[in-house]
């Protein structure tokens, strides 16, 4: 599994990297521009992620707008509905209007609240059918 981690919040990036490090490799982005730019290197290298963990607020470009670049640019690149990378959108605002931000205008395909519980983060990862 092909994992970008997009969060500002340096302990946050490290407890994800660490939740993630038996399971695939990733890479780190710092905020929405961060996370655009390297979707797009990846599918230029061939190498697309398979889950994407964007988190909400952050500076220059935030999750929500990030999110709807990233499902643009799959258009774009005729990337169909079943073959899009997986978003989780992780961020400490847990309320209604930020979930449905998320998946009804952006396209997220899951949503977690901080703190993030290991065991739930790997459920999650199951029932996507990105580990086993």
């Amino acid at each position: 599994m092909r994992a970008l981690i997009v969060e500002d919040d340096f302990t946050c990036r490290k407890l994800l990297q660490g939740i993630l490090e038996g399971v695939g490799e990733s890479d780190i982005a710092v905020n929405g521009v961060e996370a655009v730019d390297a979707f797009s290197f990846a599918h230029k290298e061939g190498k697309p992620y398979d889950v994407i963990f964007l988190d909400i607020m952050m500076p220059e470009m935030d999750g929500h707008e990030a999110l709807r670049c990233i499902r643009q640019n799959e258009k774009e690149l005729g990337v169909r509905g079943t073959d899009e990378v997986k978003i989780i959108m992780v961020t400490a605002l847990d309320d209604p209007k930020n979930v449905m931000n998320a998946y009804y205008q952006g396209g997220a395909t899951s949503y977690m609240a901080k703190p993030i519980d290991r065991e739930l983060l790997l459920h999650l990862l199951r029932q996507l059918e990105l580990i086993a």
